[in-house]
């Protein structure tokens, strides 16, 4: 047969398992693509298939395309004014008390029309895309509402359908206690659970529910109300756990089977086992950490001793991480919380896709999977978390289909 496309003369960070040495790695070898997906890999001439395209990657580096599995992507408004106070001294608690916070995005969102919603989201997502990111989860939650979280939720589907990115939709109705319900979280939970997530799910806009499990966000047994709603309407599970003290979300997580536990800097080492035998994604999120200047990392040592995957996220939001960047999170990743560079390269490949329960499909440099490759002008994979603003992909391609070159 003849396939769409041929990438010769390249060296291939598979980041699959099943090739042995770092990375995965494949050299002098070439990456046959049809029909959108990647139909083989080799070494030589033996069983190159015939190709109407051919690439001569020059022995550049081919990687799965970037995945950036936790985003608050649209917002309206900005929270420069808050960065402000905290450099003077106020602490992240203390500004969301004051009505700050979550709770002032939700108001400028809500005030917000679509058009400038998307705008502002489109030049967002542009950044990632540009720096190789193929597949990106967008949250709602700035909402807290039947009608605006759904009309995020639609935004963002609006975003899948006009670029070439694939984009995973959460429902994070969960997030702050509305104005509407202030004073009554039990409410708003009641809200969530009985309208937002039956709608959400039986609209087709959400693949999976996310909470904040938090003293600034909801008790545990108030996760669990959104998470056994989540699993009636056959959606899955992440949380924000564990990012600013130790409430046990991550056991919660875990005990309810889900995708991913993500901040997790105040999770408990003893309690890193859940994460592993409920094969739960450890999302480490270094751009906030960064932002807030936290001092308690994430129990590294116990999730490499688990064997717990972790996955990189920028966490993209206007307060605490408005960092349109993966790769600067990638290298945040190995300076502030010690991954190595092929962790970091793990965490937003194979990784990421297992933490949006999309890893038969994405994340690897394997036949049959999505044919989201990026071609990067480099000497070795390390320079992906080395640096940032050094190195720009050479060719991106989502679904099969050359994005830029």
């Amino acid at each position: 047969m003849i396939v769409d496309i041929r990438l010769d003369n390249v060296s291939l960070a598979t980041m699959d398992q099943n090739h042995s040495g770092p990375y995965g790695a494949v050299h002098h070898a070439w990456l046959a693509i049809h029909d959108g997906k990647i139909h083989s890999l080799g070494i030589g001439e033996d069983q190159k298939p015939s190709a109407e395209s051919v690439v001569d990657g020059a022995g550049a580096w081919l990687t799965p395309g970037l995945i950036d599995c936790h985003t608050h992507l649209l917002w309206g408004g900005n929270r420069a004014q808050e960065f402000e106070w905290r450099l003077q001294g106020r602490s992240y608690v203390d500004i969301s008390k004051a009505g700050g916070g979550i709770a002032s995005t939700v108001k400028a969102t809500r005030e917000a029309n679509d058009d400038s919603l998307l705008k502002a989201g489109q030049k967002r997502l542009q950044a990632l895309m540009d720096e190789g990111v193929t597949t990106v989860e967008v949250k709602s939650g700035y909402g807290l509402s039947l009608e605006h979280e759904l009309r995020l939720l639609r935004l963002a589907q609006q975003l899948d359908l006009n670029n070439p990115v694939s984009i995973s939709k959460t429902l994070l109705a969960a997030h702050a206690i509305p104005p509407e319900f202030k004073n009554n979280a039990d409410a708003h939970i009641d809200e969530v659970c009985k309208t937002i997530i039956p709608a959400a799910a039986q609209q087709g806009l959400a693949e999976c529910v996310d909470v904040f499990c938090e003293g600034v966000g909801f008790t545990p047994d108030q996760c669990r109300r959104v998470f056994e709603a989540a699993q009636q309407h056959d959606l899955g599970i992440k949380g924000h756990v564990e990012q600013l003290s130790d409430l046990k979300g991550a056991k919660l997580v875990a005990e309810f089977g889900g995708w991913s536990a993500d901040h997790i800097e105040y999770l408990k080492a003893e309690d890193v086992g859940y994460l592993a035998e409920s094969n739960t994604v450890a999302v480490l999120l270094p751009g906030a950490f960064y932002c807030l200047q936290e001092s308690q990392c994430p129990p590294v040592e116990a999730l490499r001793s688990h064997q717990v995957a972790m996955a990189v996220g920028s966490d993209l939001n206007p307060g605490t991480s408005p960092l349109a960047s993966l790769r600067l999170a990638m290298n945040q990743a190995c300076i502030l919380f010690g991954l190595t560079p092929e962790e970091s390269l793990a965490g937003v490949t194979r990784n990421a896709a297992q933490a949006l329960s999309l890893q038969a499909c994405k994340g690897q440099l394997k036949p049959g999977y999505d044919a989201d490759i990026v071609l990067w002008d480099i000497s070795h994979p390390s320079e992906l978390s080395y640096g940032f603003n050094l190195v720009s992909p050479s060719v991106i391609i989502q679904a099969g289909k050359v994005v830029t070159s």
